[in-house]
Order: C-alpha cells, then structure tokens, then sequence
C-alpha cells in the first residue's frame, strides 16, 4: 500500500507495546502517547521543504539549512487528537494548529460534526491531521473533507493505530492522503473497535468511561 507507512522504529514498537497493556495507567498512557508522537513526528516531517540562510557560527560564516515555505499546521481530531498534537508541538512549536471535532454516533458508526477552527492558507501548508485511532476511516475521511473544503491539498494523516477497514476507507476517499501510523492491527470487531487495540484512546488518555 503506497499510501499506507507503518513506522517499524524499536522505540516505536516498544512504546505502542506498553501502551496496549490493560495494566498501563492513565498517567502513563498519556507520557507514551506524548514520546511515541515525538517519534512519528520525524517520519511525517521527513519530507520538509528546506532553504539556507547565512549565519555566523563562532568560528566562521556558512549557508546553513532552514525550512522553507509557510508554517506547516497541525490539526487534532478531537478529542483524542490531543495527545498526539501535545508531542509534536514540542518539536514543532512554530506550527500553526486547528480543530475539528467529530465524534462517532454508536449505533451508525457515522462521524458527527460539533466544531471546526483551522489555520488559514491550508492551500501553501503541508497539513498533519491527528488521531490515534484509524477504525472505520468515517471520521477520518470527514475530517479530510473538511480540511480539503479549506482549500488543504497537502495533507498527511497521523495516527498510532489504523485498522485495514478504515485504511481501505480512506484511500476510497482520499486516495491523495498519506497514513502514517505505528501499527496496521487485525481488524474492526462488530462495535467498531480496532482488534487486538488498545481500547478507547481517549478514555485511556483522560480517565473517562
């Protein structure tokens, strides 16, 4: 799958691994998810334009690399998008950052649309959309859409686990959008949920039920 990166970094691995675990507590949970977005972060920004700019280094002037081009921005999937936006910001901190808030209806499995707030010129920004959970891609395509109605053309799609389903979704839908993610799982059980998982990432990550 072309459009499709499994990040299979051993740190990465290890991570997700301990984040899987029933036993991890939320405290826990939270601190993985933020390194574990550290190290995505450095597949998803591998491809950054760059530029020089002359500077004096103690010793001598050189041209040295930059990056290049308007801000990137970073949108969260609301609200477990979060967890992963925390991380990247701090490799980041320039990134310019939106919302869409989406939640899944539990009997249609279809994606609800409560809030939308992104950066302006998505049209000359490389746009990373953020969730941690690729399940059925019906949020994940509404999200894409969304950001494609603002004029978004460069867009990457960032998440720590995706299920086939919701990766076949998406390329249905935005055969342009890249996935990257730590882990292709099995599949979706009959509520929805990636199988083996981890559960609802975002009550892992705050404490809610």
């Amino acid at each position: 799958m072309d459009h499709l990166t499994v990040v299979t970094h051993p740190l990465v691995q290890h991570k997700l691994t301990l984040m899987r675990e029933k036993e991890t507590s939320t405290a826990v949970f939270r601190q993985l998810l933020r390194e574990i977005s550290q190290l995505l972060a450095y597949e998803v920004t591998r491809n950054l334009p760059m530029t020089t700019r002359r500077i004096e280094t103690p010793v001598e002037a050189m041209d040295a690399p930059v990056l290049d081009g308007r801000k990137l921005a970073l949108v969260s999937i609301l609200r477990a998008g979060n967890g992963l936006l925390d991380g990247i910001l701090e490799l980041v901190p320039s990134a310019r950052v939106g919302f869409i808030g989406l939640y899944r209806d539990e009997a249609t499995l279809k994606p609800v649309q409560y809030y939308y707030k992104v950066p302006d010129c998505l049209d000359q920004r490389l746009v990373i959309a953020v969730d941690p959970m690729l399940a059925t891609g019906n949020s994940s395509a509404a999200a894409i859409d969304l950001l494609k109605g603002s004029g978004a053309t460069d867009v990457i799609f960032l998440c720590l686990l995706a299920a086939p389903e919701g990766v076949a979704r998406m390329k249905e839908a935005h055969p342009d959008v890249r996935i990257v993610t730590a882990a292709l799982d099995d599949r979706l059980d009959d509520k929805g949920y990636i199988v083996p998982g981890l559960g609802d990432a975002g009550d892992r990550m705050f404490g809610t039920k």
